[in-house]
């Protein structure tokens, strides 16, 4: 499974990106993977941000909680990240992957939030 996740860039404090991640491959069946997003700092280990199950129900790390927004669609095998009011303590690289049975990692996408 290859995980390609795009939308990543360079934003002012208080500034939105909307991040999605597309996983293709030999995926048994998207629709029941609990998908996650990553992100690691430089510096820092990855921590997870925020999963989302089959069901609809979501974690939020405090620091992002009322900012972000995960959500799937799993036609297109797509997890998508909304992120409001950044700061510059979201910069990291995110990445997106799958909770119930994680595949490789993918390249992830680079989000820098700076004035």
């Amino acid at each position: 499974v290859q995980l390609q996740a795009s939308g990543g860039g360079l934003v002012q404090p208080g500034e939105s990106l909307r991040l999605s991640c597309v996983a293709s491959g030999n995926i048994f069946d998207f629709r029941f993977h609990t998908m996650g997003w990553y992100r690691q700092a430089p510096g820092k280990q990855r921590e997870l941000v925020t999963s989302l199950s089959p069901g609809g129900a979501t974690i939020y790390i405090d620091s992002v909680k009322s900012r972000f927004t995960i959500s799937r669609d799993n036609a297109k095998n797509m997890v998508s990240l909304q992120m409001n009011s950044l700061k510059p303590e979201d910069t990291a690289v995110y990445f997106c992957n799958s909770i119930t049975l994680p595949w490789s990692w993918g390249k992830g996408t680079q989000v820098t939030v700076s004035s």
